[in-house]
């Protein structure tokens, strides 16, 4: 007996999807059933319906629609004739699981993973808006330091002595918190990040320091930013905050000797929003303030008192703007001062990479945010994600403090110029020489510091003294000099010849040599000079007469 249910009805057979059988209508309503072919030849397409082994339509009625009892019909399990009814159950148990809707719970927990991930990928495009908006307002570019992002950097990249180290000017200025002057240049400082050797440096200069302006005369040190303000005649506050800072970048290399690569403004919000943005800053205070100080905080608009002892302690935003804005508070006021911003700029630094701030996006947002309307650099994107690559490397340990007014060192003094109370060169007015020597001397080249290579002067002219002049020079750049004198032979050459007896091993002071003189490097002592260098010369230096007493 077959073990298909049959639907029976009247008239004629209905369409399958289209397919009709004979001659009968499409579309009318069905009930069909598989019955494979026993045997037979297979069909040819155009007879497909009139065969045994063809898709048999079954006659539900003529226009008679399917019922419930029809449809319940099909709910019953479809077996195959021969098919084992074990089989047959297990297979409509596994099509009724696959149909089954999904439970309530599974769809409110669908939704609401739906719900996590949009907002997850909205909080991610915020934030990623935010930084580039944030870095946008403090990234202006403009800056170049040849080894910022390549400590191998090739020596053709580099043009002067000192070029491999990455030198910061920081500026900071009251802003909006100090009315009486926004933007007079509260602190002046030259971040030095030597990348070839993991040190760094700071070099703190006194706001009061008397210098020339360029194209304004002379003046206190902290008024050459406003005064580039005003020249500029910018259009926007960018170009004159960029202009400000070129006139204070080129009356400062005239005092210090070195080149700056990059500059960056901040003023005393920043440094409040940057200290708290972090959760504060700790500094092991070397010795207690002198005295009390009563200060008015603008920012906040009331009465603060500074009172900092000896020993570790915990700064917030505020107590760190004051601690390095007060003058009075030491006994060697604006000296004292700059070596507390130092001790400042330090303790942030390390709080900030201690504490995964870079990290962290909610401490990096706030760090942002912190800086956004308040920093001014030259830098740019990846010169900043080198930095911070840089600066990572560098222990504090080995971040060391220029002072220019303690024994031995002590180049600067103050006095009075008409009724004006400044400082200035221990030397005289304007005069820097000493000053120069002694910066570019603790900010040597890193190449210059590691290669180490052993040089000999010798004076080919009968200039006097020339050799001891450009000797004493050489040594303030950080070369090696280990031997100075006149040649035998004077021979008085126009052009001074550079000797590499190294033949290429020292590579980067020979560039600089080059450079220098202006002469390429040849690897055999002239004939006729007289000269046998000491063992273990690598460069020797023939001056000739191309080459002045005072040239540097």
């Amino acid at each position: 007996m077959s073990k298909h249910k049959k639907l029976q009805g009247s008239g004629r057979p209905a369409s399958i999807d289209g397919m009709v059988s004979g001659n009968r209508e499409l579309g009318a309503s069905a009930h069909r059933s598989y019955q494979p072919n026993r045997g037979a030849e297979t069909p040819s397409l155009d007879v497909v319906s009139n065969r045994d082994d063809g898709f048999h339509p079954m006659r539900t009625g003529t226009d008679t629609p399917i019922g419930d009892d029809d449809l319940s019909l099909l709910d019953e399990p479809i077996v195959l004739e021969d098919e084992d009814p074990k089989t047959a159950k297990a297979r409509q148990k596994l099509l009724k699981h696959k149909h089954k809707r999904p439970s309530r719970k599974r769809r409110w927990l669908k939704r609401i993973f739906l719900i996590l991930a949009v907002g997850l990928v909205g909080a991610l495009g915020f934030l990623a808006y935010r930084f580039y908006d944030a870095q946008r307002q403090i990234l202006s570019g403009g800056g170049l330091a040849p080894a910022v992002c390549d400590p191998n950097v090739p020596p053709e990249r580099l043009s002067v002595e000192g070029d491999s180290r990455i030198n910061v000017l920081v500026v900071g200025i009251g802003g909006a918190e100090h009315a009486a002057g926004p933007n007079l240049s509260d602190t002046i400082m030259l971040v030095s990040i030597d990348p070839i050797n993991h040190t760094a440096s700071l070099l703190s200069v006194p706001r009061d320091l008397w210098v020339r302006i360029p194209g304004n005369g002379q003046n206190k040190i902290n008024a050459v930013y406003p005064y580039g303000l005003i020249a500029s005649k910018a259009k926007n506050a960018n170009e004159a905050r960029k202009a400000g800072l070129q006139a204070l970048e080129t009356a400062l290399k005239t005092v210090i000797g070195v080149p700056i690569h990059y500059n960056v403004l901040v003023d005393f919000a920043a440094l409040r929003q940057s200290v708290n943005a972090v959760g504060g800053i700790d500094i092991d205070v070397p010795k207690e303030l002198a005295v009390y100080e009563r200060l008015w905080d603008e920012g906040t608009g009331r009465r603060y008192t500074l009172d900092v002892e000896a020993g570790p302690s915990h700064f917030d935003g505020t107590r760190a703007l004051f601690f390095s804005r007060s003058r009075y508070t030491s006994p060697r006021g604006d000296f004292d001062r700059t070596e507390r911003q130092k001790l400042v700029m330090v303790a942030l630094k390390d709080k900030i990479f201690t504490a995964g701030t870079f990290s962290n996006p909610v401490k990096l947002l706030q760090l942002l945010d912190s800086l956004g309307n308040n920093v001014y650099t030259d830098f740019d994107t990846e010169a900043v994600k080198c930095l911070y690559r840089q600066i990572s490397q560098i222990p504090s340990a080995n971040i060391d403090s220029l002072d220019m007014a303690t024994p031995p060192n002590d180049l600067l003094t103050t006095g009075g110029v008409g009724n004006i109370s400044v400082v200035r060169p221990k030397a005289g007015l304007f005069e820097y020489d000493e000053i120069q020597a002694y910066v570019r001397k603790s900010l040597p080249d890193g190449f210059l510091a590691k290669e180490n290579a052993p040089v000999a002067v010798y004076n080919g002219t009968a200039i006097a003294g020339l050799a001891t002049k450009q000797g004493d020079i050489l040594k303030s750049y950080g070369y090696n000099v280990m031997a100075v004198d006149s040649a035998p032979t004077l021979t008085n050459p126009t052009k001074t010849v550079v000797v590499d007896l190294t033949k290429g091993v020292d590579k980067y002071t020979k560039h600089y040599l080059q450079e220098r003189y202006g002469a390429s490097a040849v690897t055999k002592m002239p004939a006729g000079t007289g000269i046998t260098p000491p063992p273990g010369t690598h460069f020797v230096i023939i001056l000739g007469s191309d080459v002045s007493s005072s040239q540097d």
